[in-house]
């Protein structure tokens, strides 16, 4: 006899709370990955901070590409803060149970700082071109108008993309069983618990996040194609290796972010196992925060004089 589906969702039991996981660690290392990841976030937002502090306070550093570095750190502070404090908590308490709105709440702050950076990303190889292709034409273009609008764009279109995602995911019903194997709220899990219908929001989700990171990527190709180009007919060998340096810090930033998002949204789920999915999540919203201030500031002399005099102030 086959129950009809209206009265198999009928008798399912909805929730209002998700429980999230977590890393599961042996009890001996758990203390030790805690303040690991503890210090971690802590020199991840000290960072962050610390650059948003001197691009805005330094006279030196009132320049286009600081001040979109600093849009970008604003970028990794919403990032690692939405994900890594909830974490913590959960590895002291082996897992943790969060009521559905905040995890939507969260799933809504990681959609904002993940499409943020990708755009941000974009804009900052574009004034990398102007620096390098269109010269004499930089000062022109790139003002501090032209500056706004762009980051401006770049931060409207993340928060309207997320929260489009996150109007489609809140009318979904949850029941059944009502734990996500991952330590933050993230998309794909979250729909595994929706016994509601949910290829609407996943039609979304496709049409808005494959442009969302394709764009920027292809973008970001082209431009650096038309700078490796330009930098290839420079004449001296210091010029050349002026220009590339001027790059490298932005490449590193774009290929550990994005390829990091492709091996974990794009390669198929198959290839890799539910640990392997953590890593790599761990790996963008710890990691990356983590290393973006240091790949652009180890590297960058206006940033280390800047710092200087503030440490000296």
């Amino acid at each position: 006899m086959t129950i009809p589906q209206e009265m198999g969702r009928n008798n399912q039991t909805f929730f209002q709370q998700i429980v999230l996981s977590g890393f599961q660690v042996p009890q001996s290392v758990k203390i030790p990955f805690f303040l690991l990841l503890f210090i971690s976030y802590s020199v991840a937002l000290s960072s962050n901070v610390t650059i948003l502090t001197l691009v805005s306070s330094s006279p030196s550093l009132h320049h286009p590409m600081f001040f979109f570095l600093s849009h970008l750190s604003l970028s990794d502070i919403i990032l690692t803060t939405s994900i890594v404090p909830t974490m913590l908590h959960g590895i002291l308490r082996g897992e943790l149970s969060m009521p559905i709105p905040a995890c939507i709440t969260q799933l809504q702050f990681l959609g904002i700082a993940l499409t943020s950076e990708c755009f941000i990303l974009a804009v900052m190889s574009y004034d990398r071109y102007l620096a390098i292709c269109n010269p004499f034409h930089y000062i022109s273009v790139m003002d501090s108008k032209f500056q706004i609008w762009l980051v401006v764009c770049c931060w409207v279109l993340s928060f309207l993309i997320s929260f489009l995602t996150v109007i489609f995911v809140s009318k979904l019903e949850f029941c059944g069983f009502n734990v996500i194997n991952h330590f933050f709220c993230d998309f794909a899990p979250l729909l595994q618990l929706s016994c509601s219908d949910t290829s609407a929001v996943e039609l979304e989700n496709l049409v808005v996040a494959i442009p969302t990171t394709l764009f920027p990527v292809l973008f970001i190709t082209a431009t650096y194609i038309c700078i490796f180009v330009t930098i290839l007919r420079i004449p001296s060998i210091t010029g050349r290796q002026k220009a590339f340096s001027t790059c490298s810090s932005h490449l590193s930033v774009v290929a550990i972010f994005f390829g990091t998002l492709v091996a974990l949204y794009v390669v198929p789920s198959n290839g890799h196992s539910l640990t392997a999915n953590k890593v790599l999540s761990l790996l963008y919203t710890v990691i990356t925060p983590l290393f973006n201030p240091m790949i652009y500031c180890l590297r960058n002399k206006e940033i280390k004089a800047a710092l200087k005099k503030l440490v000296r102030c």
